[in-house]
């Protein structure tokens, strides 16, 4: 044989070898399926490598659904989801789950579920085993839900919710979150309606009762099975404190009033002694023009000599009068 006769007897044996590992491969998980009643033919083996879908994840969980008793996938659906994107092996896991616990999760909604980026194996787990969530979140920096009840005494509560997942709406329901603000409002509004603050100490069970009766789980992807108040504890006396600040708030109201009247009595103060002294000023300019009457009076001979005589003597008994008399009061 001449050398091209071994090269090309050499590469044959070498795509037969690669093509019988390939066959082998597809082989076991056919020889897998067809030991474990899935149903998986050969072809449909390697035609999965064709659609670039993962033949063993199908034939695997194809496997995992026949011997749970799950019957109604089949390996069209599997596909369908892989190539989606979606987590196989979790979904099928979530039916198995369900399965066991007589919990009714058809594969349509396990898909949806985890397409929209929910854990469905975890809230499969929550249906069957409930969890707790805390009312505030610690997280979020409080540690109680505060308020004020009638006669103004604060309490200051923390409440514990039991939940399960609602799988018919846990695509497109709200989160823990929303459960966490809903209790909290209906401690909050529970705690405000009660007349006093004793009869909330004495029966805080009367607060689950009213919290759990709103409904507060519609519309959630959760089921609130009970609300209970783990504690309780008694704050500021909130009615008080505004009654205080209020008074001061009077106060400072009448002094800025009062305030404002001693201003005005000053002004008027002043604007009188304004007055007084422009009466001052034209007593004075009265006064002026006496001397300027009497010579008018010289001149035109209304008034003689004597008569100014007599006028200086009267000023001067007037003057002395008045002198004798403050001399007599002192």
């Amino acid at each position: 044989m001449n050398t091209l006769t071994i090269i090309f007897i050499i590469v044959g044996v070498i795509v037969l070898l690669i093509a019988f590992a390939v066959l082998f491969n597809f082989f076991n998980l056919w020889f897998q399926a067809v030991m474990s009643k899935a149903g998986v033919s050969l072809p449909s083996i390697i035609a999965m490598r064709f659609r670039k879908v993962n033949p063993a994840i199908i034939v695997n969980n194809k496997i995992r659904l026949v011997k749970a008793g799950i019957t109604t996938v089949d390996t069209d659906h599997l596909e369908n989801h892989y190539l989606a994107g979606g987590n196989v092996g979790n979904v099928v896991s979530a039916l198995i789950a369900a399965a066991n616990a007589n919990i009714e999760l058809q594969w349509g909604i396990g898909t949806a579920i985890d397409l929209a980026g929910r854990d469905i194996l975890d809230a499969v787990n929550t249906s069957v085993n409930p969890k707790v969530i805390d009312c505030p979140d610690p997280g979020l920096g409080r540690q109680t839900v505060d308020a004020v009840a009638k006669d103004g005494i604060q309490l200051k509560a923390r409440a514990r919710v039991t939940v399960r997942t609602n799988l018919a709406r846990l695509v497109g329901g709200a989160t823990e979150e929303t459960i966490v603000a809903r209790v909290g409002e209906g401690i909050v509004s529970s705690i405000g309606s009660a007349d006093t603050h004793k009869r909330v100490l004495e029966n805080p069970d009367a607060i689950s009762k009213a919290v759990l009766a709103r409904g507060l789980d519609s519309g959630t992807a959760y089921e609130i099975l009970s609300i209970d108040i783990a504690d309780i504890d008694v704050g500021v006396n909130i009615g008080a404190k505004l009654m205080e600040d209020q008074a001061q708030a009077d106060t400072k109201v009448a002094q800025a009033r009062a305030e404002e009247r001693r201003a005005m009595a000053v002004a008027q103060a002043q604007e009188f002694k304004a007055e007084e002294q422009k009466n001052r000023a034209l007593v004075v300019l009265a006064e002026a023009d006496i001397p300027k009457a009497v010579s008018e009076s010289f001149r035109s001979g209304n008034l003689g000599i004597m008569d100014h005589y007599r006028m200086n003597n009267i000023n001067a008994d007037t003057s002395m009068r008045s002198s004798i008399a403050d001399d007599k009061k002192q």
